[in-house]
């Protein structure tokens, strides 16, 4: 395994397994890597000829300063977990080498970024747009891996690599949880014993929610929204609630009647314990919640 940090390294690189036929699998990390993240350069391994990984903790999808300071960096560490994975190459660029002198380029998914977790996080989605397609240009990959958790992510990548004729698959791995459905996320590490078993409450609600619309007895979103808000606060009454959502998958516009409507449902949230941010998500069918966790 090597690491790569120069971009145009890595391009003179890729070009060359291009070249000879290499199917290259690509997964873009801000580091803290968990079984999250390894599942997604697995899933590279074993369906591409080469995975790469970057990590860089991408400084303008960041909107507090504060958040981008004390966003865990072990970069030994991920190195060790990349290697375990079966990782060919890790890209590790400055954000000098990013972010030259003078940058002034950024990307935007109108409409799909303003709303949920835009709302919450004004310019996040431009900040995360601009990153990716950076990294697609320069790793080339002719598929791109992401986790489901972050699901309003994964529908704004999809929808640039479409809207822009980007030569990359995506790939949309699902949610690895611990035993009680809690995400695996690197903010996990923030939560104290307490907010870590009060965070449980998210997939709990989520299952609620799911449930109650494969029921058929409600068919507003807003009554679901409402019931899962307050089993949440039930449960957890110093839990700050910033959204709950019942989407489409596609373009994540409200579904109003749950009762026909035909395609994957998700439902999404965002919550904070003592200031600490979790968002979290499940899909599901007429059938059922897909990859539900029992």
């Amino acid at each position: 395994m090597k690491v790569i940090k120069k971009p145009s390294s890595l391009q003179e690189i890729t070009e060359f397994l291009r070249l000879t036929g290499k199917r290259i699998g690509f997964v873009p990390t801000m580091g803290a890597l968990h079984e999250g993240h390894v599942s997604l350069l697995l899933n590279s391994s074993d369906l591409c000829d080469i995975t790469i990984a970057s990590v860089f903790v991408n400084p303008i999808q960041f909107t507090e300063e504060t958040d981008l300071e004390k966003y865990p960096r072990d970069f030994k560490r991920d190195y060790f977990i990349c290697q375990k994975a079966n990782v060919d190459y890790i890209f590790y660029p400055s954000v000098d080498d990013m972010y030259g002198e003078n940058y002034l380029t950024e990307v935007k998914v109108k409409e799909l970024s303003d709303k949920y977790e835009g709302e919450f996080r004004p310019g996040h989605f431009t900040g995360v747009a601009s990153v990716v397609l950076k990294l697609l240009n320069i790793v080339k990959p002719h598929v791109a891996f992401f986790g489901q958790k972050d699901a309003q992510q994964c529908t704004v990548i999809k929808k640039m690599v479409t809207d822009l004729n980007l030569d990359t698959e995506i790939i949309v791995c699902d949610t690895v949880r611990e035993s009680d459905g809690l995400a695996k996320s690197s903010r996990n590490v923030f939560l104290d014993e307490t907010e870590r078993s009060n965070a449980a409450v998210l997939y709990k609600a989520l299952e609620l929610g799911g449930d109650l619309i494969l029921g058929g007895k409600y068919n507003n979103s807003q009554d679901v929204s409402s019931q899962m808000y307050h089993f949440i606060k039930s449960q957890v009454p110093s839990a700050e609630i910033q959204y709950i959502a019942i989407t489409d998958n596609k373009l994540l516009d409200e579904i109003k009647d749950l009762n026909n409507f035909e395609g994957k449902v998700l439902v999404s949230l965002a919550v904070k314990f003592n200031g600490v941010r979790l968002i979290d998500n499940i899909l599901l069918t007429k059938k059922g919640i897909l990859n539900h966790v029992t």
